[in-house]
């Protein structure tokens, strides 16, 4: 699958927002696991520049030690990346200075025009 391995190896290179304005529709839903009062950010956001923001918002207020990839494993219209992640949090709030460690499936769907229509992140939250 084409556009899932060019998200894993543009998501390998830290360029997040390149991915987000190469692959993405501009229509696109992005779903997380809950809402994150910290940036005043919805569970569901619609929209490139929703999804544009939540990216460059997490890229400004985390410090990324290391991260793996694995994936695209696809599914027809559909691939999943996974991702474990150890990182800091700098955005103000109870989570500010804590590093944690995240192991994340990332399910995106694609649409008839093969851009990514929709993208849903699973993850353990610990509490």
């Amino acid at each position: 699958m084409e556009v899932g391995a060019k998200l894993l190896n543009l998501c390998k290179e830290g360029k997040n927002l390149e991915a987000v304005d190469t692959l993405y529709a501009d229509d696109i839903v992005s779903v997380e696991l809950m809402d994150c009062p910290e940036m005043d950010m919805p569970r569901i956001m619609n929209g490139i520049e929703a999804v544009r923001g939540k990216n460059v918002w997490w890229l400004d207020n985390h410090e990324v030690h290391s991260c793996e990839f694995a994936g695209p494993f696809p599914h027809d219209e559909r691939f999943v990346i996974t991702m474990k992640l150890d990182c800091t949090c700098n955005a103000p709030g109870p989570m500010q200075g804590q590093r944690m460690q995240m192991e994340e499936a990332c399910v995106y769907t694609l649409n008839d025009a093969g851009k990514i229509a929709k993208e849903e992140f699973f993850y353990h939250m610990p509490g």
